[in-house]
C-alpha cells in the first residue's frame, strides 16, 4: 500500500457537485484531492438543462457556460402520449450545455489548484478524527473531511450500507445526442407509457435526448430500438424527432437502478453533495443546479469551520444537514408528487385540463422545483 499524502478535503467523485466543491474550496487555499473514475472529458446520462439560479455563482467561480456556446433556454413544452401539448415561459430560464463540456470546463479551471486521482475508491475508514481512503490502484490517502459526490449509485453506498441501496429501483435512464431540427431556446418534456423524455439543445448544436423509463416497461421490448419504435414513438412529437434526427453517438448511454428514495446528507461523517445526497426527478429539470447549489452550501460551511480553527465536526454536520433540508427537501417532495401525477394517465389528463384553463399553473409548478438565484 502506497501512502500518497494528507489533504484537508478529499472529494469522492468528479461530477458537477464534486468539481464545484473542489474549485470553491481550493480558491481559499484548502488542499483538495478529487478521486474520479474517468478522465475528462466524458459523457454522462443527464438531462443537460441547467437552471439560471446557479449562473451568477458559476461566473463567480470563473466558469461562464454562455461564453462556451451554452444555449439560452427560455421556453418550456410538455406533451402527453396522445400529442396534447402545453407551452410556457420558464420563470427563471436556464441554459443547455453537455456534461462533456461543462465538467471539462470545471476540470480545466481547477486542475492547477486541485489534485486529481483517476481511480476508484474501494474503502473509506474514519479513525480518530481522520479519514483513510483506499483505492483500486492501491493508493492510500488521508484527510480531515470527505465529500461524497459519487453520484446516483455507487459501490461507496454499498460499503456504507446506506438505507436506499438495499432496495432495488425500477428506473432506467437512457441518453443520446442527435442532429435534429429543434428550437435553441426550448426544453421539452414528452410523456410516453411508463416514462418521459426530455429534449434540449447543447453547445454543439446537437439535441440531447434523455429519457427515464420503468425497467419492467422497457424489458418487454427487448432492446432500445424496439422500445423506441413501439413505445416512445406512440407520442407523435417523439416519433417525429426520432424519425428525423440523426444519432451522434455510436450507441446511447444507459444507467440502471436510479433511485429517488430519501438519502441522508451526512453518512458516517461523510458530507454528501449532489445526487449522493438526494436525487430530484429528471422531469423537474433541476438536478444539475441542485448539485452545484449543494456543493456551494457544503463548501461555505467547511470554510467557516476551517476559519474557526477548533473544528466542531458534530456541529458542522448538523448545520449542513439543516441547510440541505431547508434548501432541497421541498423540491424533492414536489418532484415526487409531479412525477406520480404525470405518469398516471387519468391525473395527467386532469392536470392538462387545469393548466389549459389556468396557464399560470405551469410556472407556479416549475417554481416549486427551483430555488432563488445564488449570489
Amino acid at each position: 500500500m502506497t501512502e500518497r499524502g494528507f489533504f484537508d478535503v478529499i472529494v469522492i467523485g468528479g461530477g458537477l457537485a464534486g468539481l464545484t466543491a473542489a474549485l470553491h474550496l481550493s480558491r481559499s487555499d484548502v488542499s483538495v484531492l478529487v478521486i474520479e473514475k474517468h478522465t475528462y472529458p466524458n459523457h454522462k446520462v443527464c438531462g443537460e438543462y441547467v437552471s439560471n439560479e446557479v449562473l451568477p455563482y458559476l461566473k463567480q467561480l470563473g466558469i461562464d457556460p454562455m461564453a462556451h456556446g451554452a444555449r439560452d433556454i427560455r421556453r418550456f413544452e410538455i406533451t402527453q402520449t396522445n400529442g396534447e401539448r402545453l407551452t410556457s415561459k420558464l420563470p427563471m430560464g436556464g441554459f443547455g450545455i453537455s456534461r462533456y463540456k461543462l465538467d471539462n470546463l470545471f476540470y480545466e479551471h481547477a486542475r492547477d489548484r486541485v489534485t486529481f486521482q483517476f481511480d476508484t475508491v474501494t474503502r473509506v475508514a474514519f479513525h480518530e478524527g481522520e479519514f483513510h481512503i483506499y483505492t483500486k490502484k492501491k493508493a492510500h490517502f488521508v484527510s480531515r473531511f470527505v465529500v461524497g459526490a459519487h453520484g446516483k449509485r455507487s459501490g461507496i453506498d454499498i460499503s456504507l450500507d446506506r438505507e436506499f441501496i438495499r432496495e432495488k429501483s425500477p428506473w432506467l435512464g437512457v441518453k443520446a445526442h442527435y442532429e435534429a431540427d429543434f428550437p435553441d431556446d426550448m426544453v421539452a418534456l414528452h410523456n410516453f407509457e411508463g416514462g418521459y423524455c426530455g429534449l434540449s439543445k447543447t453547445e454543439t448544436g446537437s439535441v440531447n435526448a434523455c429519457f427515464l423509463v420503468a425497467y419492467d416497461s422497457f424489458k418487454r421490448h427487448g432492446d432500445l430500438d424496439a422500445f423506441q419504435k413501439s413505445v416512445l414513438s406512440s407520442n407523435p412529437y417523439l416519433r417525429r424527432f426520432f424519425e428525423q434526427g440523426r444519432p451522434v453517438f455510436d450507441k446511447p448511454l444507459t444507467i440502471s437502478q436510479i433511485s429517488f428514495a430519501k438519502k441522508a446528507p451526512v453518512e458516517q461523517h461523510i458530507l454528501m453533495a449532489g445526487d449522493s445526497a438526494g436525487l430530484i426527478h429528471p422531469l423537474c429539470g433541476n438536478g444539475m443546479a441542485m448539485a452545484v447549489h449543494s456543493a456551494k452550501l457544503l463548501s461555505e460551511l467547511l470554510l467557516e469551520a476551517f476559519s474557526a480553527g477548533n473544528i466542531n465536526r458534530k456541529g458542522l454536520e448538523e448545520k449542513y444537514t439543516k441547510a440541505w433540508k431547508s434548501h432541497f427537501s421541498k423540491r424533492l417532495y414536489a418532484g415526487r408528487i409531479i412525477q406520480n401525477l404525470l405518469l398516471k394517465p387519468r391525473t395527467s389528463t386532469l392536470g392538462f385540463k387545469v393548466a389549459k384553463t389556468f396557464p399560470g399553473v405551469i410556472p407556479f409548478i416549475i417554481k416549486q422545483t427551483h430555488g432563488e438565484v445564488l449570489a
